[in-house]
């Protein structure tokens, strides 16, 4: 055998047979890195080409350079270990820094509430000695309202002198929230610090307003940190605008700055918000940077902002964030919301928007931790994500289509929109937009010289409240589904908006909706948002009088679809685009929102779908009893916000108005019907009703999937393997997992979660996945040369090698097994394969 262990250690040595090493010259180094890098495992036939192909290694044999890459590999593999092994010390290094600090604040909490209790203990014995003397309840019923009394304070100075003591306060006010015992913060249901976590997230009990807090660590300075989280708009999908009024220097370094910002509204029942805040930026004495902001409504001798129409004027407690350098590089954050959004100005069925601090800290807390989480991993890992777009690029266009859907659902008259006559009912919200600025971005996206064939954009949105729909899993539907509510001819006409050329008025043709292909583009960290492009094939022959391709393509942003995140808001925002989805392409949103109103539920819903058109839908905790559904989601409420928008020529605007109604009526009519078939009524309400993780045919296949392996490889292929638990723990295995057909060519039908991942798709779109595309040349010709093994043995065995994911990203594997699948009547229907220790190159 080759001492191949001992030289990882050497570059420029290797081992052979008789314990010699053969010593390389530089030059001969230098191409076999440079090799490396364009091929790390490079067959026989490709070495001895290599040693043809390249004079300087001439003189060195195949089995060395076999020898020199495995080396190299080898040393590649230890040099990654060390530096994931150094982040996680890192990482762990500052949550444990953070949970001390933690665990002191609860240890000074518990003081004070032991404190609080011995002298409210004294308090009372002493009125229950006063009560034996006075019989008058006059004093006791005085100061029950005094406690709810809110006193009238005096206006605030707002000269610069006032300005610099209201920044003092507040910075003292706020650390006092992020480090001390002035709220009285519990642990976010479901937040677990760890080192791969975002950190640790709470949420006020008992406060003003709503407040949440987050402590983390990201991979970025505290100036840079700083700058990103002060350019709300940014990473705050609500916030419309912030505007800096005026900026104060201060004698110690700081700055005090004056803003207005303007919140958007998240339904069409409800007003926007808008603040008017002081934001005081300085340095501790430790070095910390502190950004520390809060309203300044009550105020005078200084600059003021009159209310604005259209929105109510909310109010910012002392909030902000405290960032610390962390030795090792990168920062430790802790970030305050505490606000008090005004919840009498919005109908009672909604007040729960504005009552939940869970509420504010999935959409504003952590989405400031996610944000700067995304950014670090950008700066680090640089690569060129799908189709060719940088994480920037494709982030500019999340923030793009969000903020669109936001426009069209709140339609301010300053962006140009106005209202339509009703057409009686009042179910449907119709907005017109001709306004010159929003028409030039239309007419800017093209470049060919064809005029746009829009000259205005109409609106159609609507609410409605749903009731017993957990909204992760109505929103899956709608993404996987989209035949069970979408029109095509509407589809067609939104694509053909966005060309330059004739286009006619939608009409429903039955029949020609062509199949959905989930193209994957981009997904953040933690997986909680995504986007994609929907190809919508076969469209071409809707119209004749169109000019239209073959098929149709959307963009695509989703989020809110894993039933396990407390209280996040769940989104479908999509806009047709152009085959060539060039960076400035016109971006026309249309989708839904659905956000839950139960404010005191912290329980996660069940995983649940209804699924049509896939059979191998696996959830995470679909084992549980209908007793724990209607505990958990049989009174859940949550509100649903449809808009759909359309660009249309101005003499056209009454029969699109028409058109518009009616479509949006008609998806109502779906959801409607789809929220009533997912509904846990229609499952029954016995206690001792068990629903399966997945379908039967996905349970069938997992049993057969297991049974083949025992039966082939002669051992187990899951440790723990239970009747009600076999799908389950196939999922979760940390191997990649992939069931493809035997007829030619071969597709991918199943995979778990780690497959899933690897060739980063869905379940839905891993049938579009084949068995070629995921192999190069070489493990092509290695896999069909050893294939018939499976058919003759019902198994082989694969040599490490690299693979494709479906978004052309390199995948390394240290080995492969690939099995026959037999049904109980050991007719062979599918080829399983598992990919062991993957990777993304």
């Amino acid at each position: 055998m080759m001492a191949v262990t001992s030289s990882c250690k050497e570059g420029n040595n290797i081992a052979m047979d008789n314990g010699k090493y053969v010593r390389y010259t530089p030059e001969q180094v230098e191409a076999l890195e440079r090799l490396y890098y364009e091929c790390p495992k490079p067959s026989s036939m490709r070495r001895q080409q290599l040693i043809r192909e390249y004079p300087i290694l001439s003189n060195i044999e195949p089995k060395q350079i076999k020898v020199w890459f495995q080396n190299r590999r080898c040393r590649e593999k230890q040099r990654k270990e060390a530096s994931r092994l150094q982040a996680v010390n890192r990482k762990l290094t500052a949550m444990n820094k953070l949970l001390m600090e933690e665990n002191d604040r609860l240890q000074k909490q518990v003081s004070q509430l032991v404190c609080e209790k011995s002298y409210f203990r004294q308090q009372s014995q002493q009125q229950a000695g006063l009560a034996t003397t006075d019989t008058s309840c006059d004093s006791v019923v005085t100061s029950g309202h005094q406690h709810h009394l809110t006193p009238q304070h005096p206006p605030r100075d707002a000269s610069p002198a006032g300005l610099l003591s209201i920044a003092d306060e507040t910075l003292t006010e706020f650390l006092s929230k992020a480090t001390g015992t002035a709220v009285e913060w519990v642990q976010m249901p479901g937040m677990k610090p760890g080192p791969d976590s975002i950190g640790i997230v709470a949420i006020s009990h008992g406060c003003t307003g709503v407040a949440a807090r987050a402590c983390g660590l990201v991979g970025l300075d505290p100036t840079r940190v700083a700058e990103i989280l002060k350019d709300r708009p940014s990473w705050f999908r609500d916030c419309r605008a912030v505007d800096v009024i005026n900026v104060l220097s201060t004698g110690n370094g700081g700055t005090i700055e004056l803003l207005y910002m303007q919140l958007y509204a998240p339904t069409t029942l409800a007003p926007a918000r808008d603040f008017w805040l002081l934001r005081y930026t300085s340095v501790l004495e430790d070095g910390s940077l502190v950004v520390c902001e809060r309203s300044l409504n009550n105020t005078q001798n200084g600059p003021n902002m009159p209310p604005a129409a259209n929105f109510v004027r909310a109010e910012m407690l002392p909030s902000g964030y405290l960032i610390r350098p962390c030795e090792g590089g990168g920062s430790i954050i802790h970030v305050v919301d505490h606000m008090d959004l005004e919840p009498w100005s919005v109908p009672e069925v909604l007040r729960p928007l504005y009552e939940s601090s869970t509420l504010l800290a999935q959409k504003t807390t952590m989405a400031a931790l996610r944000h700067l989480r995304q950014i670090s991993q950008e700066i680090s890992q640089p690569n060129v994500t799908g189709w060719g777009r940088r994480p920037a690029a494709l982030r500019a266009l999340s923030q793009k289509l969000s903020k669109g859907f936001n426009e069209a659902v709140n339609g301010f008259t300053d962006e140009g929109w106005s209202m339509l006559e009703s057409d009686g009912a009042d179910d449907i919200t119709l907005l017109v937009n001709s306004s010159p600025g929003k028409m030039m971005g239309i007419n800017l996206s093209y470049s060919n010289g064809f005029p746009s064939v829009g000259t205005a954009v109409l609106c159609a949105k609507a609410s409605m409240l749903l009731q017993n729909v957990p909204p992760a899993i109505l929103l899956r539907f709608l993404r996987e589904h989209r035949s069970e509510w979408a029109d095509s001819g509407i589809d067609a006409y939104s694509a053909a908006a966005i060309k330059a050329g004739p286009c006619s008025l939608p009409m429903s043709r039955g029949g020609s909706f062509g199949g959905q292909v989930i193209l994957p583009l981009a997904h953040t960290i933690e997986h909680e948002e995504f986007m994609e492009v929907i190809k919508l094939e076969n469209m071409g022959h809707y119209r004749d009088d169109m000019i239209m391709p073959g098929d149709i393509f959307l963009l695509q942003l989703c989020s809110g679809v894993d039933e396990n995140a407390v209280g996040s808001c769940a989104e479908l925002i999509f806009a047709p685009i152009d085959a060539s989805f060039s960076d400035d392409a016109l971006i026309i949103p249309s989708g839904f929102r659905i956000i839950p109103l139960d404010s005191g539920t912290d329980a996660s819903s069940p995983s649940r779908t209804l699924d049509l058109a896939s059979t191998l839908e696996v959830g995470t905790a679909g084992n549980q009893t209908t007793g724990d559904r209607s505990g958990r989601c049989g009174n859940s409420k949550s509100v649903m916000t449809i808009a759909f928008q359309f660009v249309y020529e101005i003499h056209l605007q009454e029969n699109i108005a028409a058109m518009a109604r009616q479509y949006v009526r008609s998806i109502i009519a779906s959801v409607q019907r789809v929220a009533l078939a997912l509904s846990p009524s229609n499952f029954g309400s016995h206690a001792g009703f068990q629903s399966p993780p997945g379908s039967p045919e996905a349970q069938t296949l997992a049993r057969w999937i297991c049974q083949s392996y025992r039966c082939f490889l002669r051992m187990e292929l899951l440790k723990h393997e239970g009747t009600e638990s076999i799908l389950k723990s196939l999922w979760h295995h940390t191997d990649a997992i992939l069931c493809c057909s035997m007829k030619a060519p071969p597709v991918f039908m199943f995979g778990n979660q780690a497959g899933l991942d690897m060739l980063e798709t869905t379940l839905v779109a891993l049938q579009n996945v084949s068995l070629e595309k995921i192999f190069d040349e070489n493990g092509r010709k290695a896999l069909f040369a050893e294939f018939p093994q499976v058919m003759q043995q019902g198994f082989m065995c694969l040599q490490g090698g690299i693979c494709l994911s479906s978004m052309g990203r390199a995948v390394s594997y240290e080995r492969a097994v690939a099995w026959k699948v037999v049904n109980d009547e050991e007719n062979a229907h599918y080829i399983c394969f598992m990919f062991i220790n993957w990777s993304f190159v």
